[in-house]
């Protein structure tokens, strides 16, 4: 049965993952070693042994994600998270750059070592030379693939495979992240968040009208009675040649529910929920209908049907109230 990975930002998320039925759950500690870096979130190293024990006392498994990039004078930090990490006992790690999946097969050959989609493994020879030089036991493949490159890369792959199911659709190491250094002068591949609470400037103007700024940079503005999206700026609207709109990308959530048993039968082992930034009223309904979804699969495979109120509650919650295959859905490859 496919493997359901979801997000865990805070305590009460957590405990709406474990409730609603998460096989695993991936955390980031309360530093920049993660890429959700916002404050408030995550747990600091102290308390990842009472997160792993809560964790294993449910009987479900725990990765701690160590997915941004360390500067040279961040490495000492990096490490030390991931040994706090290694001595509470995760049962994985998420890793993205090269000397901590060293440091990791070095200090903690016995922990399971899982790629992370910031390691951008998109072809077989990626996956292979990340298992034969890192000893990775999974990859967490870009959400930059058709359907039919899964499938090509699951019958080949010599680690199992983990793709993202439903959230946000962040592009980080592939490029667009760029835009948001250059804003605020913070990288989010390093320092963990694209838009940093202290470059964050929300004005009222006249009409009951809100207008947010990154920086100097004004990248949106609301009606009074238009739900305000998270601030960042390639999902913000911009004055341009067409008037104004998403320039860059607008608010959609990746949606794969339609395709689970394609992805199924390519043999990808684990699903996961992105939102560890998101409360635990979004963890808690993902987590459920994506847990009786696969449940439902995996004793109805041959009549498997997705519930309409399972896409209701995920329209409900995605950004911008939308959904999309993205580039599952491309008939090129």
């Amino acid at each position: 049965m496919i493997e359901l990975v979801c997000p865990a930002g805070s305590p009460a998320a957590l405990k709406a993952a474990l409730e609603k039925g998460a096989d695993a759950v991936y955390v980031g500690a309360n530093n920049r070693s993660n890429a959700r870096a916002f404050p408030g979130l995550n747990f600091s190293p102290d308390h990842l042994s009472e997160t792993v024990r809560q964790v294993h006392g449910k009987h479900r498994k725990v990765f701690l994600a160590l997915n941004t990039y360390p500067r040279p004078e961040d490495l000492a930090e990096w490490q030390a998270t991931l040994d706090a990490a290694g001595q509470a006992g995760v049962d994985a790690f998420i890793i993205a750059e090269l000397s901590m999946l060293r440091h990791a097969e070095r200090h903690w050959p016995q922990i399971p070592r899982h790629l992370s989609v910031q390691g951008s493994a998109t072809n077989l020879a990626s996956l292979q030379f990340f298992h034969e030089h890192y000893g990775i036991s999974r990859a967490v493949l870009p959400r930059v693939l058709s359907l039919q490159q899964v499938e090509r890369l699951a019958s080949k792959s010599p680690v199992a495979l983990e793709v993202f199911a439903f959230g946000s659709l962040c592009i980080m190491v592939e490029g667009r992240c760029q835009l948001s250094s250059h804003v605020t002068g913070k990288s989010p591949n390093c320092d963990g968040v694209c838009s940093p609470a202290e470059s964050v400037t929300w004005e009222e103007i006249p009409g009951g009208k809100r207008r947010v700024r990154l920086g100097d940079v004004l990248i949106d503005e609301f009606q009074p009675e238009e739900a305000a999206s998270y601030p960042t700026v390639c999902k913000g609207r911009y004055q341009a040649d067409k008037g104004f709109y998403y320039a860059l990308e607008e608010p959609t959530s990746l949606n794969t529910l339609s395709i689970l048993p394609l992805l199924a039968d390519a043999g990808v082992a684990a699903v996961k929920i992105e939102g560890r930034q998101r409360g635990p009223a979004y963890v808690g309904q993902v987590t459920q209908v994506w847990r009786e979804a696969i449940d439902r699969l995996a004793h109805q495979r041959s009549s498997f049907i997705v519930a309409p109120s399972w896409q209701q509650t995920l329209a409900h919650v995605a950004e911008g109230k939308q959904t999309t295959l993205g580039p599952y859905q491309r008939d090129w490859h």
